[in-house]
């Protein structure tokens, strides 16, 4: 007996790579443009691709001035302009190298993580996140939430290597990672993680007061505590404070607020007094949503808006970013992942929303304090505690750990959310000098209480000057109609 085999030709499994090219191409230009860098990206398009092409950008502190997408067809196509943190071209070579390794392999998971290892190398930042235990928390917030979870945690004898706190909306979402206070080794023992677990719970859910709205108490209080894997950055962890936030519900505002008529100081911070404007139309030849939103430029601003499609499940297949004379316009053509664009007037507020939110809940506004100190069990506790007892709320905080030294950065408020008197800040710095080097930084570009979302069907009155892709694709689709002729 004959037994045949279907002959499979070796070379078929490299057919794609064959007639596309290589899974990325990857391009750093920087001739074509006098002030800034131009990267060009070329791969096979999947689900989420641009998000983690903007990440790698943003992991090593690029501005990105103005960015042209394209993704129809299973190919990927992506042009950035952009500027490292001093404002000039990338002529960095070890930085030219980690962007082509990092985004050409972007598509491999074992090669991303030795792109990440690469770039720690590159950038000295060795700081070793994957050897301690990962604790996320999200729910409603109060002033002086932060420091009673700093000292809960001080209390359960575990050390804070490092740890990241977003407040907005009330409420409080914080990614923390922590070491047991004696070994300096992760916590793995599930006991003692069920009993942080708890106890940190609990601290959360003492949030709630006869005073909160229904739908503030309805917010989930969550603990979760998890060991990161190799490679875990900044970037990574910013992209989870943003999941969390979403889904504690932060694009809701809360009651009390809600009632207040927004002042008419209430802007996306520019000198004109301009808010920020997200509006939603369909485009109906071409079955896509538009997402237009014109708002203050600052860094980060495409990763925190492209993360917050990405992750509540919208596909985004071209797109327009640029930016001048410090505001900034976005322009998202988009689908959900089942193929269709947004079909209802309450799923457009949502988008709307959420988008507000993201873009908000990053920018904080009055008094940043930065510290540093010699590194030791209970310091943040002990920060923290000095804070809340000024009647200082921490509306922002990242705290790391840089060697032997412990590095603090807090955006504070009163506990009524008012900005902070200079008075009171003295008296902190009085309080804390002996041991610890105390900065104080005015942050008042920005306000987190950004108003004017806008659910029309119209995108906002654009700036002079400004490129809409959408102006472009209804003039394209204008005149492929007025070449029919109509028959009676």
């Amino acid at each position: 007996m004959m037994v045949c085999w279907p002959y499979f030709d070796p070379e078929f499994d490299n057919l794609p790579e064959r007639i596309y090219g290589p899974p990325c191409r990857v391009c750093i230009d920087n001739d074509s443009m006098e002030e800034c860098t131009v990267i060009k990206v070329d791969s096979v398009n999947k689900q989420g691709i641009l998000l983690e092409v903007v990440q790698v950008l943003t992991n090593i502190n690029l501005t990105i001035l103005k960015s042209y997408i394209s993704s129809d067809a299973g190919w990927f196509m992506d042009v950035f302009h952009v500027k490292d943190e001093h404002g000039d071209k990338i002529r960095d070579q070890n930085v030219i190298n980690y962007i082509l390794q990092a985004i050409g392999t972007v598509r491999e998971i074992e090669n991303t993580v030795k792109a990440m290892a690469y770039r720690n190398d590159v950038f000295n930042n060795s700081d070793q996140l994957s050897e301690h235990t990962a604790i996320e928390m999200k729910g409603t917030d109060r002033p002086g939430l932060f420091s009673e979870i700093s000292a809960a945690l001080a209390d359960l004898h575990c050390n804070i290597v490092e740890a990241h706190a977003w407040s907005h909306n009330a409420r409080l979402a914080c990614v923390a990672y922590i070491s047991d206070q004696s070994t300096d080794t992760p916590i793995d023992d599930p006991h003692r993680l069920a009993t942080i677990e708890g106890h940190l719970t609990t601290v959360l859910r003492a949030t709630t007061t006869p005073t909160q709205s229904e739908s503030e108490i309805a917010s989930p209080q969550e603990v979760k505590t998890a060991e990161f894997g190799e490679g875990t950055n900044m970037t990574d962890v910013e992209r989870r404070l943003h999941q969390l936030m979403l889904s504690a519900g932060d694009f809701h505002r809360p009651e009390f607020e809600a009632m207040t008529p927004p002042p008419s100081s209430r802007s996306d911070g520019d000198e004109e007094g301009r808010k920020m404007v997200v509006s939603i139309e369909n485009c109906h030849e071409k079955w896509y949503s538009i997402v237009s939103i014109e708002c203050k430029d600052r860094p980060r601003l495409m990763f925190d808006t492209v993360c917050t499609l990405t992750d509540m499940q919208y596909v985004i297949f071209h797109a327009s970013i640029s930016s001048r004379d410090g505001r900034s316009l976005q322009e998202y053509f988009i689908r959900h992942v089942d193929g269709y664009a947004l079909s209802s007037e309450s799923e457009k507020e949502k988008v709307i929303k959420c988008l507000e939110a993201a873009i908000e809940r990053r920018v904080c506004e009055g008094v940043r304090l930065e510290l540093s100190a010699e590194n030791r069990v209970g310091l943040l506790s002990d920060i923290t505690r000095v804070l809340r007892e000024n009647g200082l709320s921490v509306v922002r905080a990242d705290v790391k750990t840089q060697g032997e030294k412990a590095v603090n950065a807090f955006y504070l408020k009163d506990i009524l959310g008012n900005e902070v008197d200079t008075d009171v800040v003295e008296s902190v710095k009085k309080e804390m000098d002996d041991v610890i080097d105390f900065e104080v930084k005015n942050d008042g570009g920005g306000s987190s209480s950004q108003q004017g979302g806008c659910l029309s069907s119209s995108p906002p009155q654009r700036l002079p000057g400004f490129f809409s892709l959408g102006d472009v694709l209804k003039s394209q689709i204008q005149r492929f109609s007025h070449n029919f002729i109509p028959t009676n």
